[in-house]
């Protein structure tokens, strides 16, 4: 669901989906003429026509509470989350006094969406003084976050600034999309833009034996979908924490026939596949197995490693780790 969007009487609709709220009101900058709340429990909202064009602070006010529009793309980009450390610990995903890569932010225009997209790129120290093309790495993080997920709250960038210096990864670029579309959209938009913005734009391999795909809950089921409908792009694929959902068995029909006829292609192309789980606090464990096993029927080979630790970024920092160092070796 959009959020906000103009209308011909020069006039700007909000929208709000609060389906218990007894009153929102659009406050801030900019104020609403006419306020419905629609059946599906959608508020609408909409300005006085021939509004200025201008740039306007707003929010919703539901019952009394200022609410940030969380559909906005220039919201605080993710939730709050706080690191417990015990004093004079160092842990593998902290900053260090090491050599940084660097945290770079590109845009690029989608035939798929229509839209300009984001997507953070993790480039290692030194790749600006060399002229060596090297693999990609694309992570993909979960649902109800975005790109800034892997960089902000998965620490991607300090996890991997660390595992290079010490040697343990190959160098590599890591790109880290935005995956809130639906999944199929997803996959086409990976394939058909992101893929070929980053081999146009920096230094690196072209083929599928140089690239690596990996996500985490949602961005798992984008892994999936880009797995079984373009078999032939990744050597490398990490599933974390995710899975088709076990009460869609019509979902797992579908799959069954994509993976096999991905299948052959598939047994061709990947070097390392691999499910990782949090154990049996991770919601999604359920359905981590009966995929896995879809992709077994079929002859397509997978290790399993499941880390206690629940559907939390903490499992997901270990698995970042663990499969950055598996993979371009």
């Amino acid at each position: 669901m959009i959020s906000f969007q103009m209308n011909n009487d020069g006039s700007a609709t909000f929208l709000f989906y609060a389906p218990n709220a007894k009153e929102v009101k659009l406050a801030g900058d900019i104020s609403a003429k006419k306020t419905e709340k629609k059946e599906n429990g959608v508020w609408v909202m909409t300005t006085d026509t021939n509004i200025s064009p201008s740039a306007y602070r707003y929010y919703f006010n539901v019952d009394g509470y200022k609410v940030n529009d969380p559909k906005n793309p220039m919201i605080a980009d993710f939730r709050p989350m706080v690191d417990l450390v015990p004093k004079g610990k160092s842990l593998f995903w902290q900053k260090k006094e090491v050599p940084h890569g660097l945290m770079s932010i590109a845009y690029y225009d989608s035939n798929v969406t229509k839209t300009t997209r984001r997507m953070f790129i993790w480039t290692p120290p030194e790749y600006f003084f060399s002229k060596k093309r090297l693999p990609v790495l694309y992570l993909i993080h979960g649902g109800g976050d975005n790109d800034t997920n892997w960089p902000g709250q998965g620490k991607a960038g300090w996890i991997l600034d660390n595992l290079y210096v010490e040697g343990k990864i190959a160098p590599m670029i890591v790109v880290m999309p935005d995956g809130g579309i639906p999944t199929n959209l997803f996959a086409k938009d990976l394939v058909k833009n992101i893929i070929p913005y980053i081999e146009s734009n920096f230094k690196v391999y072209k083929n599928a034996n140089h690239r690596a795909l990996a996500g985490l809950s949602m961005g798992g089921l984008e892994v999936l979908e880009t797995m079984v409908t373009y078999p032939d792009k990744f050597s490398y694929v990490n599933v974390m924490s995710s899975g088709w959902w076990t009460s869609q068995q019509e979902e797992y029909k579908k799959y069954d026939q994509l993976i096999r006829a991905a299948a052959p292609t598939l047994k061709s192309t990947l070097k390392y596949f691999i499910f990782t789980s949090g154990g049996s606090k991770d919601g999604a464990t359920v359905n981590t197995s009966p995929t896995r096993n879809l992709f077994t029927k079929h002859g397509v080979h997978s290790d399993l490693s499941v880390m206690e630790g629940g559907h939390t970024m903490y499992v997901w920092r270990h698995d970042l780790k663990s499969f950055s160092q598996k993979i371009f070796k």
